[in-house]
C-alpha cells in the first residue's frame, strides 16, 4: 500500500516527509519571543491604568478601554491569519505583523491623548492578531504530531507567562520612568524577532500561496466581524458607566452585537471561502476546545487585572510592588509548563483539563477566604500563585486537544479560532468582572448602611474617638467632619472588599461548571499522533 501511494502521488509523499532545515525548538523559540512581546502587551498596561489615566486626563473606567481596545482589535485580526497566509505566505504574514506591531508600540509611546492612544493600541492589537495564531501554526507544523504537547507547552508558557510578568514589569517601568517606556521597549525585541524569523523560519510545502486570493477575501465576513466586535467593545467598555441595559444607548449597540455576531455565523457556515471556518466546529472535540478556551483566557486575563487593582486601590500599594505580587505566579509557570507537556504522554487530555478546572475551583475559592483589607504581601503573592498553577495543564491540554482529529491544513484555522475565542473571553470577563465589583461594592455599601446608625453607642464611640485624633492633627473646626469622612472611607473599602470576595465565588462556581465539560472531549491515546482518539 505504502509503494502504491508513493507512486500514486509522490508530491504528498514528499510533503509527508517535509521537516524543517533547522532545529524545530529554535524555530520555536524565534516564533514563540515575537508571540510574547505581543501576549505581554495584554497585561503590562494593567498597573500603569492609573498613571495614563492621570496623565491623559481620563477616568480610571475610560483607562481600561487601553485594553480592551487592544483585545477587541487583535480579535478581529486573528482569524485572518488563515486567509493572509495564503495570499503573502505564513512567514511573510508573520514578519508583517511584527513590523505593523512594533511602529505602532512606538506610536503608543508618543500618544498625548486617550483618543490618540486607543487609535495606535488598535493598530498595534491588529498586528499583534496575527502573532499568536501563526506562532501556534509554526510550531504545530515543525515538530511531529507527538511532540506537539511539548511543544506546546514553550507556546504556552508564552501565552500565560507573559501575562503574568506584566504587571511587574509594567509597574517597575511606570514607577521609575513612565508609562511610556512600558511600549517602548517592544521596539528592540520587534527587530530581533523580524531579524531571526527572516533567517530561519520556512513554509511547509502544503502552505500554498495564491496572490490571486488578495482578492478573494471574504469582506462580508470581515465587515460583520468588525461591527460585531465593535459594538462589543462599546458594549463592554461604556456598560458600567451607561448602567448597562438600563441604557437605550447599551441596548442599541448590544442588539448591533447580537445581530450582526449572529449574522457572521450563518454567513460563514455558508461561505465558499470563509474568513472563519465555523466548519471545525462540527469537530466535537474542537467546539469544546473553544469553549473551554473562552473560559481559560477570561480567568488568566480578569484575575491579572483584579489583583493588582484591589492592591493598589484598597491597600495602597504602589505600581511596581503590585506588579511583584504577581511574579510568584510566573516563576510557578516555569516549572510547570514543562510538566504538564510531559504529563499530555501520560494522561488523556481531558483527565488534565479536568483537574486543571478543578484547581481553578480551590484557588478561587482560597482567593475569596482570604481576600480582607489586611491581606499581606505574601498572602497575596501566595494566592497568585495558586491561581496560575492550573494554567499550564489546561491551557496546553486544550491546546493540543483542538488539533484532535482534524487535518493539518487546516492548522491556521484552527490557531487562529482558538485564540480568537481566547482573547474574546479575556475582553468579555475583564468588563464583566470589573461592573460586578462596581454592583456589588454598591450592594455591601447598601447592606452596611443597615448598621451604620448614628444615634448608635458604636458610632458614637468610633466619631468621638476619630475626633480626638484630628483635634490634635486638623484642629477642633475640621476634626468632626473629619472623622465621619474617615468611617465612610472605612465602609467604602469594606464594600469594596467584599466585592471582589463575591466575584472570586462567581469565579469559583464557574469552574466547577467546567469540571463534567472536560469531560465531553473524546479521550485521546497517550502519546499518540493528535489525530488518534480512542473511541468512546
Amino acid at each position: 500500500m505504502a509503494t502504491s501511494t508513493a507512486t500514486a502521488d509522490p508530491q504528498l509523499v514528499a510533503q509527508d516527509k517535509w521537516r524543517p532545515k533547522v532545529n524545530p525548538w529554535i524555530i520555536a523559540a524565534t516564533v514563540a519571543m515575537a508571540a510574547f512581546m505581543e501576549v505581554l502587551d495584554t497585561s503590562i498596561a494593567n498597573v500603569a491604568l492609573p498613571h495614563i489615566a492621570g496623565n491623559l486626563g481620563a477616568s480610571q473606567d475610560e483607562s481600561t478601554w487601553v485594553l480592551t481596545a487592544y483585545l477587541v482589535s487583535n480579535a478581529v485580526v486573528l482569524p485572518m491569519g488563515g486567509w493572509a497566509a495564503s495570499v503573502i505566505g505564513r512567514k511573510n504574514f508573520f514578519m508583517l505583523c511584527i513590523v505593523i506591531f512594533t511602529v505602532a508600540s512606538f506610536l503608543c509611546g508618543i500618544a498625548t491623548s486617550l483618543p490618540l492612544l486607543l487609535l495606535f493600541r488598535v493598530i498595534q492589537g491588529a498586528g499583534g492578531g496575527g502573532l499568536q495564531p501563526m506562532a501556534q501554526a509554526i510550531m504545530a507544523d515543525s515538530f511531529e504530531p507527538a511532540q506537539r504537547g511539548l511543544a506546546f507547552s514553550l507556546y504556552g508558557l508564552v501565552a500565560v507567562l507573559a501575562p503574568s510578568i506584566g504587571p511587574t514589569l509594567g509597574g517597575w517601568i511606570t514607577d521609575n520612568y513612565s508609562w511610556h517606556w512600558i511600549f517602548y521597549i517592544n521596539i528592540p525585541v520587534g527587530i530581533l524577532a523580524f531579524f531571526l524569523t527572516q533567517r530561519l523560519v520556512e513554509d511547509p510545502p502544503w502552505n500554498k500561496t495564491d496572490k490571486a486570493n488578495l482578492f478573494r477575501l471574504d469582506y462580508i465576513g470581515l465587515s460583520l466581524l468588525v461591527v460585531a466586535m465593535g459594538a462589543l467593545q462599546i458594549t463592554l467598555d461604556k456598560g458600567e458607566e451607561k448602567d448597562w441595559f438600563g441604557s437605550h444607548f447599551i441596548v442599541w449597540f448590544g442588539s448591533i452585537f447580537a445581530i450582526a455576531f449572529l449574522a457572521l455565523i450563518i454567513w460563514e457556515w455558508r461561505a465558499k471561502s470563509p474568513l472563519m471556518d465555523l466548519k471545525l466546529l462540527k469537530n466535537r472535540n474542537f467546539a469544546i476546545c473553544c469553549f473551554l478556551m473562552l473560559l481559560t483566557g477570561g480567568l488568566l486575563n480578569s484575575t491579572t487585572v483584579l489583583q493588582p487593582q484591589f492592591l493598589q486601590a484598597q491597600l495602597g500599594y504602589t505600581a511596581t510592588l503590585a506588579g511583584l505580587s504577581l511574579s510568584g505566579g510566573g516563576l510557578v509557570l516555569i516549572f510547570l509548563m514543562p510538566l504538564a507537556g510531559q504529563a499530555l504522554g501520560h494522561f488523556p487530555a481531558r483527565n488534565i483539563i479536568a483537574f486543571g478546572f478543578i484547581t481553578f475551583a480551590v484557588a478561587y475559592f482560597m482567593s475569596a477566604t482570604y481576600y480582607n483589607l489586611g491581606l499581606s504581601f505574601g498572602a497575596s503573592s501566595w494566592l497568585r500563585v495558586v491561581q496560575v498553577a492550573p494554567i499550564p495543564f489546561v491551557f496546553i491540554s486544550v491546546t493540543t486537544a483542538a488539533y484532535f482529529g482534524l487535518p493539518r491544513e487546516k492548522a491556521n484555522q484552527i490557531s487562529g479560532l482558538i485564540n480568537f475565542v481566547r482573547n474574546i473571553g479575556g475582553s468579555v470577563l475583564i468588563s464583566l468582572t470589573n461592573a460586578e465589583v462596581t454592583q456589588r461594592s454598591m450592594f455591601h455599601q447598601n447592606q452596611l448602611l443597615k448598621y451604620l446608625i448614628p444615634s448608635g453607642a458604636n458610632f458614637q464611640q468610633q466619631v468621638k474617638a476619630l475626633t480626638g485624633f484630628f483635634d490634635n492633627h486638623a484642629g477642633p473646626a475640621n476634626s468632626g467632619m473629619l472623622a465621619q469622612g474617615q468611617i465612610y472611607n472605612q465602609l467604602q473599602q469594606q464594600s469594596q472588599t467584599l466585592a471582589y470576595v463575591d466575584v472570586f465565588y462567581i469565579l469559583c462556581a464557574a469552574s466547577i461548571v467546567m469540571i463534567p465539560t472536560a469531560f465531553l472531549l473524546r479521550k485521546n491515546r497517550p502519546g499518540a499522533g493528535s489525530g488518534e482518539i480512542a473511541v468512546h
